[in-house]
């Protein structure tokens, strides 16, 4: 049972972390900031837009209890990947699609994920796939965050639309 590592960024990562923990075999899910200038950027920093990094999630999991083909294909459907910096009304660079490889492996399955997934799509695919160059934790407070805050209001508003497109589709591998 090795446990692998995916980094992605759909927009909001109170958001994507909200999807990606519900899922069996994931050990874990942690915000972060990746691909970057700024050396250990705050939120405020990157809220600016001005660092370069993307608001992202490491996601640590069991391969052979959920593949990263599996990951890949959830990643697509639970946010928009042809909109260019921007999920809903969060925009900017921050809010980028992306898919952060550190192995051919991992760059291959994306590519292949994000061919899969255009055809649900009529728009292009805006999603970045590149090979990760830095991760930073986001700060604690950020950390699980629809779960101990769901009753906030961009939480209210946001997460469960993408819950409910997790469990329209994947419920086999919900935990």
């Amino acid at each position: 049972m090795a446990t692998k590592e995916l980094v992605v960024g759909g927009g909001c990562f109170w958001c994507t972390e909200a999807v990606f923990e519900l899922l069996k075999g994931v050990r874990d899910v942690e915000s972060g900031y990746a691909n970057g200038e700024t050396l250990n950027p705050t939120y405020t920093q990157i809220c600016t837009g001005a660092t370069g990094h993307a608001e992202v999630i490491k996601i640590s999991y069991d391969d052979s209890i959920i593949s990263t083909d599996t990951l890949l294909e959830i990643f697509f459907v639970t946010h928009n990947p042809t909109t260019l910096n921007q999920q809903g009304a969060d925009r900017g660079t921050q809010y980028r699609s992306t898919i952060l490889y550190t192995d051919d492996e991992t760059k291959s399955a994306a590519l292949a994920a994000m061919k899969n997934a255009q055809l649900d799509y009529d728009d292009p695919i805006v999603t970045l796939i590149e090979p990760l160059q830095c991760y930073y934790p986001a700060e604690t407070y950020h950390q699980d965050y629809y779960r101990q805050n769901p009753m906030q209001g961009y939480c209210m508003a946001v997460i469960p639309p993408k819950l409910a497109k997790l469990k329209a589709k994947f419920t086999k591998e919900m935990a």
